[in-house]
């Protein structure tokens, strides 16, 4: 019996092997296709809506390339309706459009507008090939509110990090000008107060009303919020001061018409700023996990170790783990 059950083990982890094989070699595919430029998104196989936000004009899909049968390589796909552009209004309104009446009561009507395609664009962000790790994070789930005081993240937070593969090389990508060297709108290269401001992905550079940057630092280890102290105090000033700096001279748009914050969790660990045009309803500016630089700034100069010591809340989704382990300590 034992040696049937040992054949079976070897033949069930031979079986794993040559699955892992195939997972790798048809990642590698796509890691091809994707680099070349070239996603097929005719031949993609629409598995099923992830999530979608009627507010954003988003919708997020799970499908999958390579095969008809469910067995092809996953890849998420993300559809946005871009913002209106200015400059194309005139051509919107002229230019062969077509309206169909919806409703009509008095002085009050609602049309369809019909467009042609260049005036009709859909902002396309592709994850491709996909694991489920991706296909997880876009898929709608249940969010709770979380309070973690200072010792919660040293015995929560901090372990939980610690344990993860959270890797930020795409960000050292950026820093040594080995990737999107040409997007770099300023860099003050200082290895201590420096930093790289570029756009954020979110923005599609074509209009100022959603105006995204990202201040990434050049300094290393400083994970997020709560590694921060007043030994840091001349690097956000620099990132404040220079980076709305840059803005102006590069976009004409004031600090006073500028929202510049960090999120807490971060969506990476490495320290990072977002510069957004104040008018612009960004993505991850709400109060529960957006805090002003200005803010951050003023709180360290009180006290070094604010926030050590803060409590501080943030939203996780129902599937996070992180969430998990604030449930096993009894803090949810």
């Amino acid at each position: 019996m034992a040696a049937s059950s040992g054949s079976k083990r070897r033949r069930e982890e031979e079986q794993d092997g040559e699955e892992d094989g195939v997972a790798a070699a048809r990642r590698e595919e796509a890691a091809a296709v994707a680099a070349s430029g070239g996603f097929p998104l005719a031949e993609l196989a629409l598995r099923r809506v992830l999530r979608e936000s009627a507010r954003d004009k988003t919708i997020f899909l799970h499908g999958q390339v390579g095969s008809g049968s469910g067995d092809g390589t996953d890849a998420v796909v993300i559809l946005e309706k871009t913002p209106f552009q200015k400059g194309n209004v005139s051509e919107l309104l002229k230019k062969h459009t077509k309206l169909q009446l919806q409703m009509s009561n008095d002085i009050y009507s609602t049309y369809s507008l019909y467009l042609p395609p260049e005036l009709n664009e859909i902002k396309t962000t592709v994850v491709y090939p996909a694991t489920d790790k991706h296909i997880q994070k876009y898929l709608h789930r249940e969010v709770y509110l979380i309070q973690e005081t200072g010792d919660d993240y040293k015995n929560i937070t901090l372990p939980f990090i610690q344990s993860q593969s959270f890797s930020v090389q795409w960000v050292y990508n950026i820093l040594e000008k080995k990737a999107e060297a040409d997007r770099i709108i300023y860099e003050n290269p200082d290895s201590a107060n420096g930093f790289v401001l570029i756009p954020d992905f979110k923005w599609d550079q074509k209009q100022l009303d959603d105006l995204y940057l990202i201040a990434i630092c050049h300094c290393r280890g400083i994970k997020s919020l709560r590694d921060l102290t007043a030994e840091h105090l001349p690097l956000l000033r620099s990132i404040l001061k220079e980076g709305k700096e840059a803005v102006v001279k590069r976009f004409a748009i004031a600090g006073t018409q500028l929202r510049v914050y960090l999120h807490y969790l971060p969506s990476y660990y490495h320290l990072h700023v977002h510069f957004t045009a104040l008018n612009y309803d960004a993505p991850g500016c709400c109060v529960e996990r957006a805090h002003l630089l200005s803010d951050v700034i003023d709180n360290l100069e009180l006290d070094s170790l604010y926030y050590q010591k803060r409590t501080l809340t943030f939203a996780l989704r129902a599937d996070e783990p992180l969430l998990k382990k604030f449930r096993e300590a009894g803090r949810v």
